[in-house]
């Protein structure tokens, strides 16, 4: 065992530094960087996010479909690459590829690592965060619509609540090899295993406020080696195709160091830590967890090293009286039509096309609520703003796409794209059709003390 690897199982680590890799930063991220940092990373703790908040709604709805899904797509393929490694090298796993089953990713696991040969791991599974009867059951309105959610209860098919990191650690505390979530706040994955290590309390506000910075640093891995970071010519990271994800040396007071391993590609530099922590921040005075109320606004980011900065100063304040419950929905359909022009004249035949589309739809009444008509490349990220600069490109790709009630509506909008091809104008080719429900997400906020997040054992 390496230094940063002794006397974990037996309770709380004496080691000077606990190391954090982070495995993923979204559901369907890379496998291999999470295999290379289980190998070489020296780690104490492998944390893979991969919730977003659409991502738990339609987890949910596959598990409706089947009581035995509802869980990451990828669980098994990651477990599979890195759980003999990890077994391997002491490194515990923690995840919300649980997401919205967390008791069936820990069964699929115990099978997996049954299969693998390996046996005596304790897998906990963390519940808690499903509150789909509490919301519908209570008087409650969107906090960003101010709706009231009754108004929606036909339409709702997921609420759940953001958790902390303190089932987390209880399942740490008893043993766990492996933690397996559902809705968890993304830095409370990292802030948990931290709690255990270093015995900190849960009221230790600014530690727990750095803690935050940490996991906040860590939890969608590859930005902050690089990868959302680089612009060619003015912001360059190597060997992107090998990127690297990162890794967190931590102290016993909450400062970090946030590193690679040395082989793999991309880059940690202050920038991409500056980047990476003002990322999603509404108030960096107040950036509002499960766990704390953090404060980013005295943070210190330094590089002692190429590839090595140092992260400190994160403070917090005591943690809200409620909880943020991210509330899925179905919310119609989306139908899209998608046709390219090519060649001298690409432009204006385009825009002919979406001419045409834009009557047909009209006299054939097809009944959308939204439509968007637009050149890809052209005008559908910036509309006519600055267009007399620009020089007219020789392809283009239209777009036409509507939100309707039901599949049967979104499907006809698809269709009248695809008829350009022999109605013209000429030259179009490459058409593609598209139908997907909407599931959209607005917030609640509950009492706290509403939420029982728990774990158990599944023992492989």
């Amino acid at each position: 065992m390496t230094e940063n690897q002794t006397d974990r199982l037996g309770g709380q680590s004496q080691t000077r530094h606990v190391r954090i890799g982070a495995g993923a930063g979204y559901s369907g991220d890379r496998i291999e960087p999470a295999v290379e940092l289980a190998e070489h990373g020296a780690l104490d703790y492998l944390v893979f996010e991969c919730l977003a908040e659409r991502t738990i709604a339609i987890a949910q709805q596959a598990k409706r479909k089947d009581p035995q899904l509802g869980y990451d797509p990828l669980l098994e393929a990651r477990m599979r690459a890195v759980l003999p490694i990890a077994v391997r090298n002491s490194v515990r796993i923690i995840s919300n590829m649980g997401a919205a089953n967390p008791h069936a990713a820990a069964r699929k696991t115990a099978q997996i690592a049954q299969s693998l040969g390996l046996s005596g791991l304790k897998i906990a599974a963390v519940s808690g965060d499903d509150v789909l009867e509490l919301v519908l059951k209570g008087e409650f309105r969107f906090e960003e619509s101010g709706d009231e959610v009754t108004a929606y209860r036909d339409k709702i098919v997921s609420a759940n609540a953001y958790l902390g990191s303190a089932a987390i650690v209880k399942a740490l505390a008893a043993g766990a090899d492996i933690v397996l979530t559902g809705r968890v706040a993304d830095p409370s994955l990292f802030t948990a295993p931290l709690i255990h290590e270093f015995g900190w309390r849960m009221e230790d506000w600014d530690t727990l406020g750095q803690a935050t910075v940490v996991g906040h640093l860590l939890e969608c891995a590859g930005q902050v080696t690089g990868g959302y970071f680089v612009d060619p010519g003015y912001k360059d990271v190597p060997n992107l195709a090998r990127l690297g994800f990162p890794i967190g040396e931590v102290s016993a007071d909450g400062s970090v160091v946030i590193t690679k391993v040395p082989h793999a590609g991309g880059h940690v530099s202050a920038a991409t830590c500056k980047e990476q922590l003002i990322y999603e921040i509404h108030d960096p005075s107040r950036y509002l967890q499960p766990d704390v109320v953090a404060d980013f606004t005295q943070v210190e980011v330094t590089e002692e090293a190429p590839d090595r900065v140092r992260v400190t100063g994160g403070r917090g304040s005591a943690r809200t009286d409620t909880l943020k419950v991210s509330v899925g929905y179905a919310d119609g359909f989306i139908g899209e039509g998608l046709i390219s022009y090519g060649g001298p004249g690409a432009v204006s035949r385009a825009r002919l096309a979406l001419e045409i589309v834009r009557e047909r739809l009209s006299l054939t009444n097809v009944a959308a609520s939204e439509l968007r008509f637009d050149l890809i490349g052209v005008d559908s990220l910036y509309g006519d703003t600055g267009a007399a600069a620009r020089v007219e490109p020789m392809e283009v790709r239209l777009r036409v796409a509507g939100r309707t009630a039901n599949a049967e509506e979104a499907q006809r909008i698809g269709n009248e794209v695809e008829t350009l091809y022999t109605n013209g104008p000429s030259g179009g080719g490459g058409v593609t059709k598209l139908i997907r429900e909407i599931l959209a997400v607005q917030s609640v906020l509950l009492p706290r003390d509403a939420v029982a997040p728990a774990f158990t054992f599944v023992e492989a």
